[in-house]
């Protein structure tokens, strides 16, 4: 081919099994990176666990705790919270640390009595240590937060919102009744939310009273104070007839509107919220926490249902629909935890940023996704790295250096245009907020000139790490520190496992895959399933390329024909092998199961019943037909409807290929059926009747002349009824038999019948013949 295929790779080559990193995605600029040592170090004599159900604690700071209250709060959301507030209660008094428990609130229906007692839990005075925190994040339907869930916001002393969330509304249009009010009020008010009292909490159950918020003006002089409320309208006339000065007046509801606050709405007005966020990787820089403990427990106290994917060397498509397959497995599964193990010099770009979000996106509140990196994870493998919620590397072991590059064939690779760097910038920096790492270092990994420096906080103190650009659109919220060294000009950041942790992209490292099972909570003991790329999984990508499928289509409709014409059993085993390895490769490709399986089947059966059982005007094959092709494209991919553009594009290319495939075989079939009876190899296997011309010679028998010397195609009527005749092919159940000198095609009313056994007539109904064996 003369244009030159371009390649995106990140690494083909690995530091010492090839000459450089360069060979396909070190920028030319980069010194060489040598393999990590692959020499262990002692493992800890006594390492700590961390377990999925309680976090590594660090030896001091703020120990927080993160849990979903989802709907209906039943009695096991309940004992979570309870049992949460308990153990952060006993923390701070034995390790005299302060505590924080957030409760990410999701929209839904409880009733009151369920949310009742969930919120009087949380006012208790049991936990006075335990600060509790609401988080509403945006919803992705843009609904509000209301009904009696709302309850529960209120009753914590803190309430942090994304600035788009809306809260209110409790009684949904309608005033709740006095008992649930009066009941609600009293908790408000007994919690000591500075930013939420019994006035704006009457707003939120009943819509027909005017909420406000005023300047009251006390003393005279010196004495003179100036503060703020919000009041309902009767409690301002109430202080006016008090002859209180009221200088100023904002209405925050107005007589008969619902009160729905947003996060932005309510911090400007300073009531409900003490803060707003936009993710809830924002609370750890809020509140001053380690970010781990955003990580929610999935396992309860149970241990991990644990499976390893191992992704060894180069990526590229064939490993990409490895791992896909497996994490499809895993989900199955319903393994709650999926520990990656990589060792790869990179590969593909497109299919390292694919695997990583594909990773990045499983729900967290069901899988919790580990890398686990012994030796090295280089370029593409770092990118695949960053979309797992933890990582772990041995001490020694090494990451970064994802700097993209193109291939042409023949000639040395070349640093990626900008727009490419750009766009793989952007997709790390979604990567890093997404798992909570400093975006700014993921970015120094594929950038060589991106220079990270270390950063304090003004306000907290907490430190991190961020670009130029990053400091200066802070507006001085990040103070200015050291340059990171592995991020100096020229230079791909990489990192061994001890930086990585001391730069925050990864855990405390683990010496091997012993200390990590301790560390993550499965038992010495257990045995965790492992899966690795084998010969079979190369195969199963080669038979579900469009070209193989193409052939296994075109195929397997070509010895279905070729078997109707021929009657030999040959062709018909041919057409049911290059079906049976269609549905395997997609059964063990993740995208065909039985439904398909079973959908197929049926539409060869009711075509069968068309041809040889029921005569009509072509429903059954018809909806046979229908029912084949619907289970060939549904075994092609892993939805029903498409709804993405990706979705589309690949419901395309299933329709695509089988149309092609249904083209060439009426072209090949017609080629066939004017050839084959020609050919002296293959004219055997052919049915035609007797006294057919053989391209120009003499009839093949002599005693059959005039009509019968053509192959019949004959309307027939009731004289053929009664007749008697000889069977010339096999009736199983339909066949061809010679009957008063012609050739027709007749039905067997029950057996197969053998060639050149008498039959009879027995039923005529238009072109259906229907014959017995006579004794």
């Amino acid at each position: 081919m003369t244009k030159r295929l371009i390649l995106l790779l990140l690494v083909i080559a690995g530091p010492r099994a090839f000459p450089t990193d360069a060979a396909y995605c070190q920028d030319a600029t980069s010194e060489k990176i040598e393999e990590p040592s692959k020499e262990t170090t002692a493992a800890p004599a006594e390492p700590q666990p961390e377990t999925d159900a309680q976090p590594q604690k660090p030896p001091s700071g703020l120990i927080a705790r993160y849990i979903t209250v989802t709907n209906p709060a039943g009695e096991l959301v309940y004992a979570r919270v309870r049992n949460a507030l308990v153990e952060l209660q006993r923390q701070a008094e034995h390790e005299d640390r302060d505590t924080i428990l957030i409760l990410e609130i999701e929209r839904g229906s409880s009733t009151f009595g369920q949310v009742s007692d969930l919120a009087k839990e949380l006012t208790s005075s049991k936990y006075p240590r335990v600060r509790t925190v609401a988080w509403i994040p945006k919803d992705a339907d843009g609904q509000a937060l209301t009904g009696y869930t709302a309850i529960l916001a209120l009753a914590c002393r803190e309430i942090v919102m994304h600035p788009d969330a809306e809260l209110g509304d409790i009684g949904r249009g309608t005033a709740l009744d006095n008992d649930e009010q009066l009941s609600i009020i009293n908790l408000v008010e007994k919690r000591y939310n500075t930013k939420v009292n019994g006035a704006l909490a009457v707003g939120f159950v009943d819509p027909k009273k005017t909420v406000l918020k005023i300047k009251v003006v006390s003393g005279e002089g010196a004495a003179r104070v100036t503060e703020t409320r919000v009041v309902t309208s009767e409690e301002m006339q109430r202080l006016q007839e008090s002859n209180v000065a009221i200088p100023d007046v904002i209405t925050i509801k107005e007589q008969g509107d619902i009160l729905l606050l947003s996060g932005s709405h309510a911090r400007q007005l300073d009531v409900l919220v003490m803060q707003t966020a936009e993710d809830r990787v924002d609370l750890a820089d809020l509140y001053g926490f380690d970010r781990r403990y955003l990580r929610e427990s999935i396992t309860g106290d149970k241990p991990p249902r644990a499976r390893i994917i191992r992704i060894d060397g180069v990526i590229d498509p064939i490993l990409h629909e490895y791992v896909e397959r497996e994490i499809r497995r895993a989900e199955a599964e319903d393994a709650n935890l999926i520990i990656f193990e990589i060792k790869s010099p990179g590969g593909y770009l497109l299919d390292s940023e694919q695997l990583a979000e594909r990773i990045s996106k499983l729900d967290t509140k069901r899988h919790r996704t580990v890398a686990y990196i012994p030796e090295y994870a280089y370029s593409g493998a770092a990118i695949i790295s960053m979309g797992c919620d933890d990582i772990y590397m041995h001490p020694d072991a090494k990451i970064g250096d994802a700097a993209p590059i193109e291939v042409r064939p023949g000639e040395p690779f070349e640093r990626a245009p900008e727009k490419t760097l750009s766009l793989l910038r952007e997709s790390l920096k979604v990567l890093a907020k997404r798992k909570g790492r400093p975006p700014a270092l993921l970015e120094a990994m594929a950038d060589k000139d991106l220079r990270v420096y270390e950063v304090t906080h003004s306000q907290t103190g907490r430190k991190s790490y961020a670009s130029e650009v990053e400091i200066e659109e802070s507006g001085g919220e990040w103070i200015k520190g050291p340059l990171v060294a592995e991020s100096r000009e020229d230079n791909l950041l990489t990192v061994s496992g001890r930086r990585a942790h001391d730069l925050s992209l990864a855990n405390e490292p683990v010496h091997d895959l012993g200390e990590l099972k301790q560390r993550l909570g499965i038992p010495a003991a257990a045995v965790v399933p492992a899966s690795e790329q084998t010969w079979v999984d190369t195969m199963i990508v080669i038979l579900k390329s469009t070209e193989v499928t193409f052939l296994l289509f075109m195929v397997g409709m070509i010895c279905i024909y070729l078997e109707v014409y021929t009657v030999s059993g040959f062709f018909g085993i041919g057409a049911a092998l290059c079906f049976a390895i269609f549905f395997w490769s997609r059964f063990l490709g993740g995208t065909a199961g039985w439904l398909e399986v079973t959908l197929f089947l049926f539409g060869l059966a009711l075509i069968a019943m068309e041809i040889f059982v029921i005569p009509g005007f072509g429903v059954f094959g018809l909806s046979g037909g229908l029912a084949v092709i619907a289970s060939l494209i549904l075994a092609s991919q892993t939805f029903v409807i498409p709804s993405t553009s990706a979705e589309f594009d690949q419901f395309s290319w299933t329709v695509g290929t089988l149309s092609s495939s249904i083209v060439a075989v009426v072209i090949v079939g017609s080629v066939l059926s004017h050839f084959m009876p020609k050919i002296p190899g293959l004219r055997g296997f052919v049915l035609i009747a007797p006294g057919t011309v053989d391209d120009g010679g003499p009839l093949l028998n002599p005693d059959i002349t005039g009509d019968a010397s053509q192959t019949l195609q004959i309307n027939q009527d009731s004289s053929l009824l009664s007749q008697t005749g000889t069977a010339f092919s096999t009736l199983r159940p339909s066949g061809k038999a010679h009957i008063n000198g012609r050739l027709v095609d007749v039905v067997s009313a029950s057996e197969f019948i053998d060639p050149g056994t008498p039959i009879e007539v027995i039923e005529v109904a238009g072109n259906r013949v229907v014959v017995r064996k006579t004794t």
